[in-house]
C-alpha cells in the first residue's frame, strides 16, 4: 500500500466458503427430477404447532426485551437441563439466552477479552467459525484434538478450549471420561471450556436412550466437572431439535462469573433475543414429545441413507450423532462433490472443516421424506 492510501474499510476474513458450492449447485439443478440438497443442514420440517403459538401470543412486544432473559425462560432453561442432560440445579442466574448458537461462538474470543497472544484451541476437524471468533478477537486458533498435544509455547498461551459433541461434521461423541479430561487439562492452564452441545438430543446407535444407549453427556454434567461450573459454559441451540433456526434461539449456561461479565458486555452491545423468540424458547423446552417426534424423522432419513451411501461405494465415519454422515469413497473431496452433483445431489465438502477434512464429504439428515427417498434411488441407480 502506497504512501497516503488507506487501509480498505470492513473486516479483512476469509472468503465464505459455502460460496464455492455456486458450481456444483448449478450441476445439481440440471436433474430431471430436481436437486436434492443434503449439504448446508438447515432444518425442512415444520416448526412445532405450540412454539408457534407461543411467538403469536407474544407479538405485543411493545417494551424493550431483557438481555438475560426472562426470568421464566432461565427457569425453563435449568428444569432442561436438569430433566434432559443431567445437569441438575443449575442456578437460573447462570444462564443467558443468544441470538442462536453461531453469533455466540463468534464473538464469544472477543467478549471474553482475549487478543493478540492468546491461543484459541478447536477440535482437529470442526466447524469453520471457531477459527473466524478467534480472528475477529485478534487471538490465534489452533487445530487440535487435545491440550496435551501441543508445544509449550503454544499450550501456555491457551486461553479457550472449544469442544463440540456431538461434533459438526464428524457426529463424534466425546464420553464423559473423554471430556474430564478436556476439563482437567484446560482448568490446568486457567483456559476456558466452551462446549458446543447443540446436537446432543441426536445421539444414535449407543447413544440414544430410546434403543437402549447412553444419553450424550454435557460439559456441565457433575460426572463431568465435579460439581463445579468453573470455568465451563455449555451452549446450546433449539435450531434443530425444535425446527426453530430461523428463530435464532439459543443459549449459554455455567461458571457465573463468565456468564455475569457476558450479559453486561451483551447489554452494552444490544445482543438481544427478541421477547417473542424467548417465549418461543421456554415452550420449547418444556415440552418434549415435539423433540422426539423429530428426532425419529431423522432417525427414518439415516436409516435410508446409510446402506445407500455404503451400497454405492462410500465408507462413513464417526456419525454418531447430529445430523450427518461424514463419508469419503477413497477419491478427493472435490472430485466426490462433483460426482454427487451429477446425480442431483448436494453434499459439504469436507475441506470446510479443517485440512483434516481432505477426502470426506458431509452429507446431512435434513432432506424431507421425498428429498431423501430421491437421494437413495438415485445412489442405488448410479453407474459402477
Amino acid at each position: 500500500m502506497g504512501p497516503g492510501e488507506r487501509v480498505p474499510f470492513g473486516l479483512q476474513l476469509p472468503g465464505y466458503p459455502w460460496d464455492s458450492m455456486a458450481p456444483f449447485q448449478e450441476i445439481a439443478a440440471r436433474h430431471p427430477d430436481g436437486v436434492v440438497d443434503l449439504s448446508i443442514g438447515t432444518p425442512v420440517d415444520p416448526t412445532p404447532t405450540l412454539i408457534r403459538a407461543a411467538l403469536g401470543a407474544a407479538a405485543d412486544a411493545h417494551g424493550y426485551p431483557t438481555t438475560h432473559g426472562t426470568a421464566a425462560l432461565r427457569e425453563a432453561i435449568a428444569g432442561w437441563f436438569a430433566r434432559r442432560r443431567n445437569v441438575p440445579g443449575l442456578d437460573p442466574q447462570d444462564i443467558l439466552p443468544t441470538v442462536g448458537s453461531k453469533e455466540l461462538v463468534a464473538w464469544l474470543p472477543l467478549l471474553l477479552g482475549l487478543g493478540e497472544g492468546d491461543v484459541v484451541v478447536r477440535p482437529a476437524t470442526a466447524y469453520p467459525t471457531y477459527d473466524i471468533g478467534a480472528h475477529l478477537a485478534g487471538a490465534t486458533a489452533v487445530a487440535a484434538d487435545s491440550v496435551a498435544e501441543l508445544p509449550p509455547g503454544i499450550r501456555d498461551r491457551v486461553r479457550l478450549v472449544w469442544i463440540n459433541s456431538p461434533g459438526n461434521p464428524t457426529g463424534e461423541v466425546l464420553d464423559v471420561e473423554q471430556l474430564r479430561t478436556v476439563v482437567d487439562e484446560a482448568r490446568s492452564l486457567g483456559a476456558v471450556v466452551a462446549s458446543d452441545e447443540c446436537y446432543a438430543e441426536l445421539g444414535w446407535g449407543q447413544w440414544d436412550p430410546s434403543e437402549g444407549g447412553s444419553a450424550v453427556p454435557s460439559v456441565l454434567d457433575p460426572a463431568v466437572c465435579g460439581g463445579s461450573h468453573h470455568l465451563l459454559l455449555a451452549v446450546y441451540s433449539l435450531s434443530k431439535q425444535s425446527n426453530l433456526a430461523g428463530y435464532r434461539a439459543a443459549f449459554t449456561a455455567g461458571d457465573p462469573a463468565i456468564v455475569a461479565s457476558l450479559v453486561n458486555s451483551r447489554k452494552h452491545a444490544g445482543m438481544i433475543v427478541p421477547y417473542p423468540v424467548q417465549e418461543a424458547m421456554r415452550v420449547a423446552l418444556g415440552d418434549d414429545a415435539h423433540v422426539e417426534e423429530q428426532k425419529d424423522r431423522y432417525r427414518r432419513r439415516r436409516t435410508l441413507l446409510v446402506p445407500a451411501l455404503e451400497e454405492a461405494g462410500f465408507t462413513i465415519h464417526g456419525s454418531d450423532g447430529g445430523l450427518y454422515l461424514w463419508a469419503r469413497t477413497g477419491t478427493p473431496t472435490w472430485e466426490t462433490i462433483r460426482a454427487l452433483a451429477e446425480l442431483g445431489i448436494l453434499a459439504g465438502p469436507g475441506t470446510f472443516y479443517g485440512e483434516a477434512g481432505e477426502g470426506f464429504v458431509r452429507i446431512a439428515l435434513t432432506g424431507s421424506d421425498e428429498r431423501v427417498a430421491a437421494a437413495v434411488a438415485r445412489l442405488a441407480a448410479a453407474p459402477g
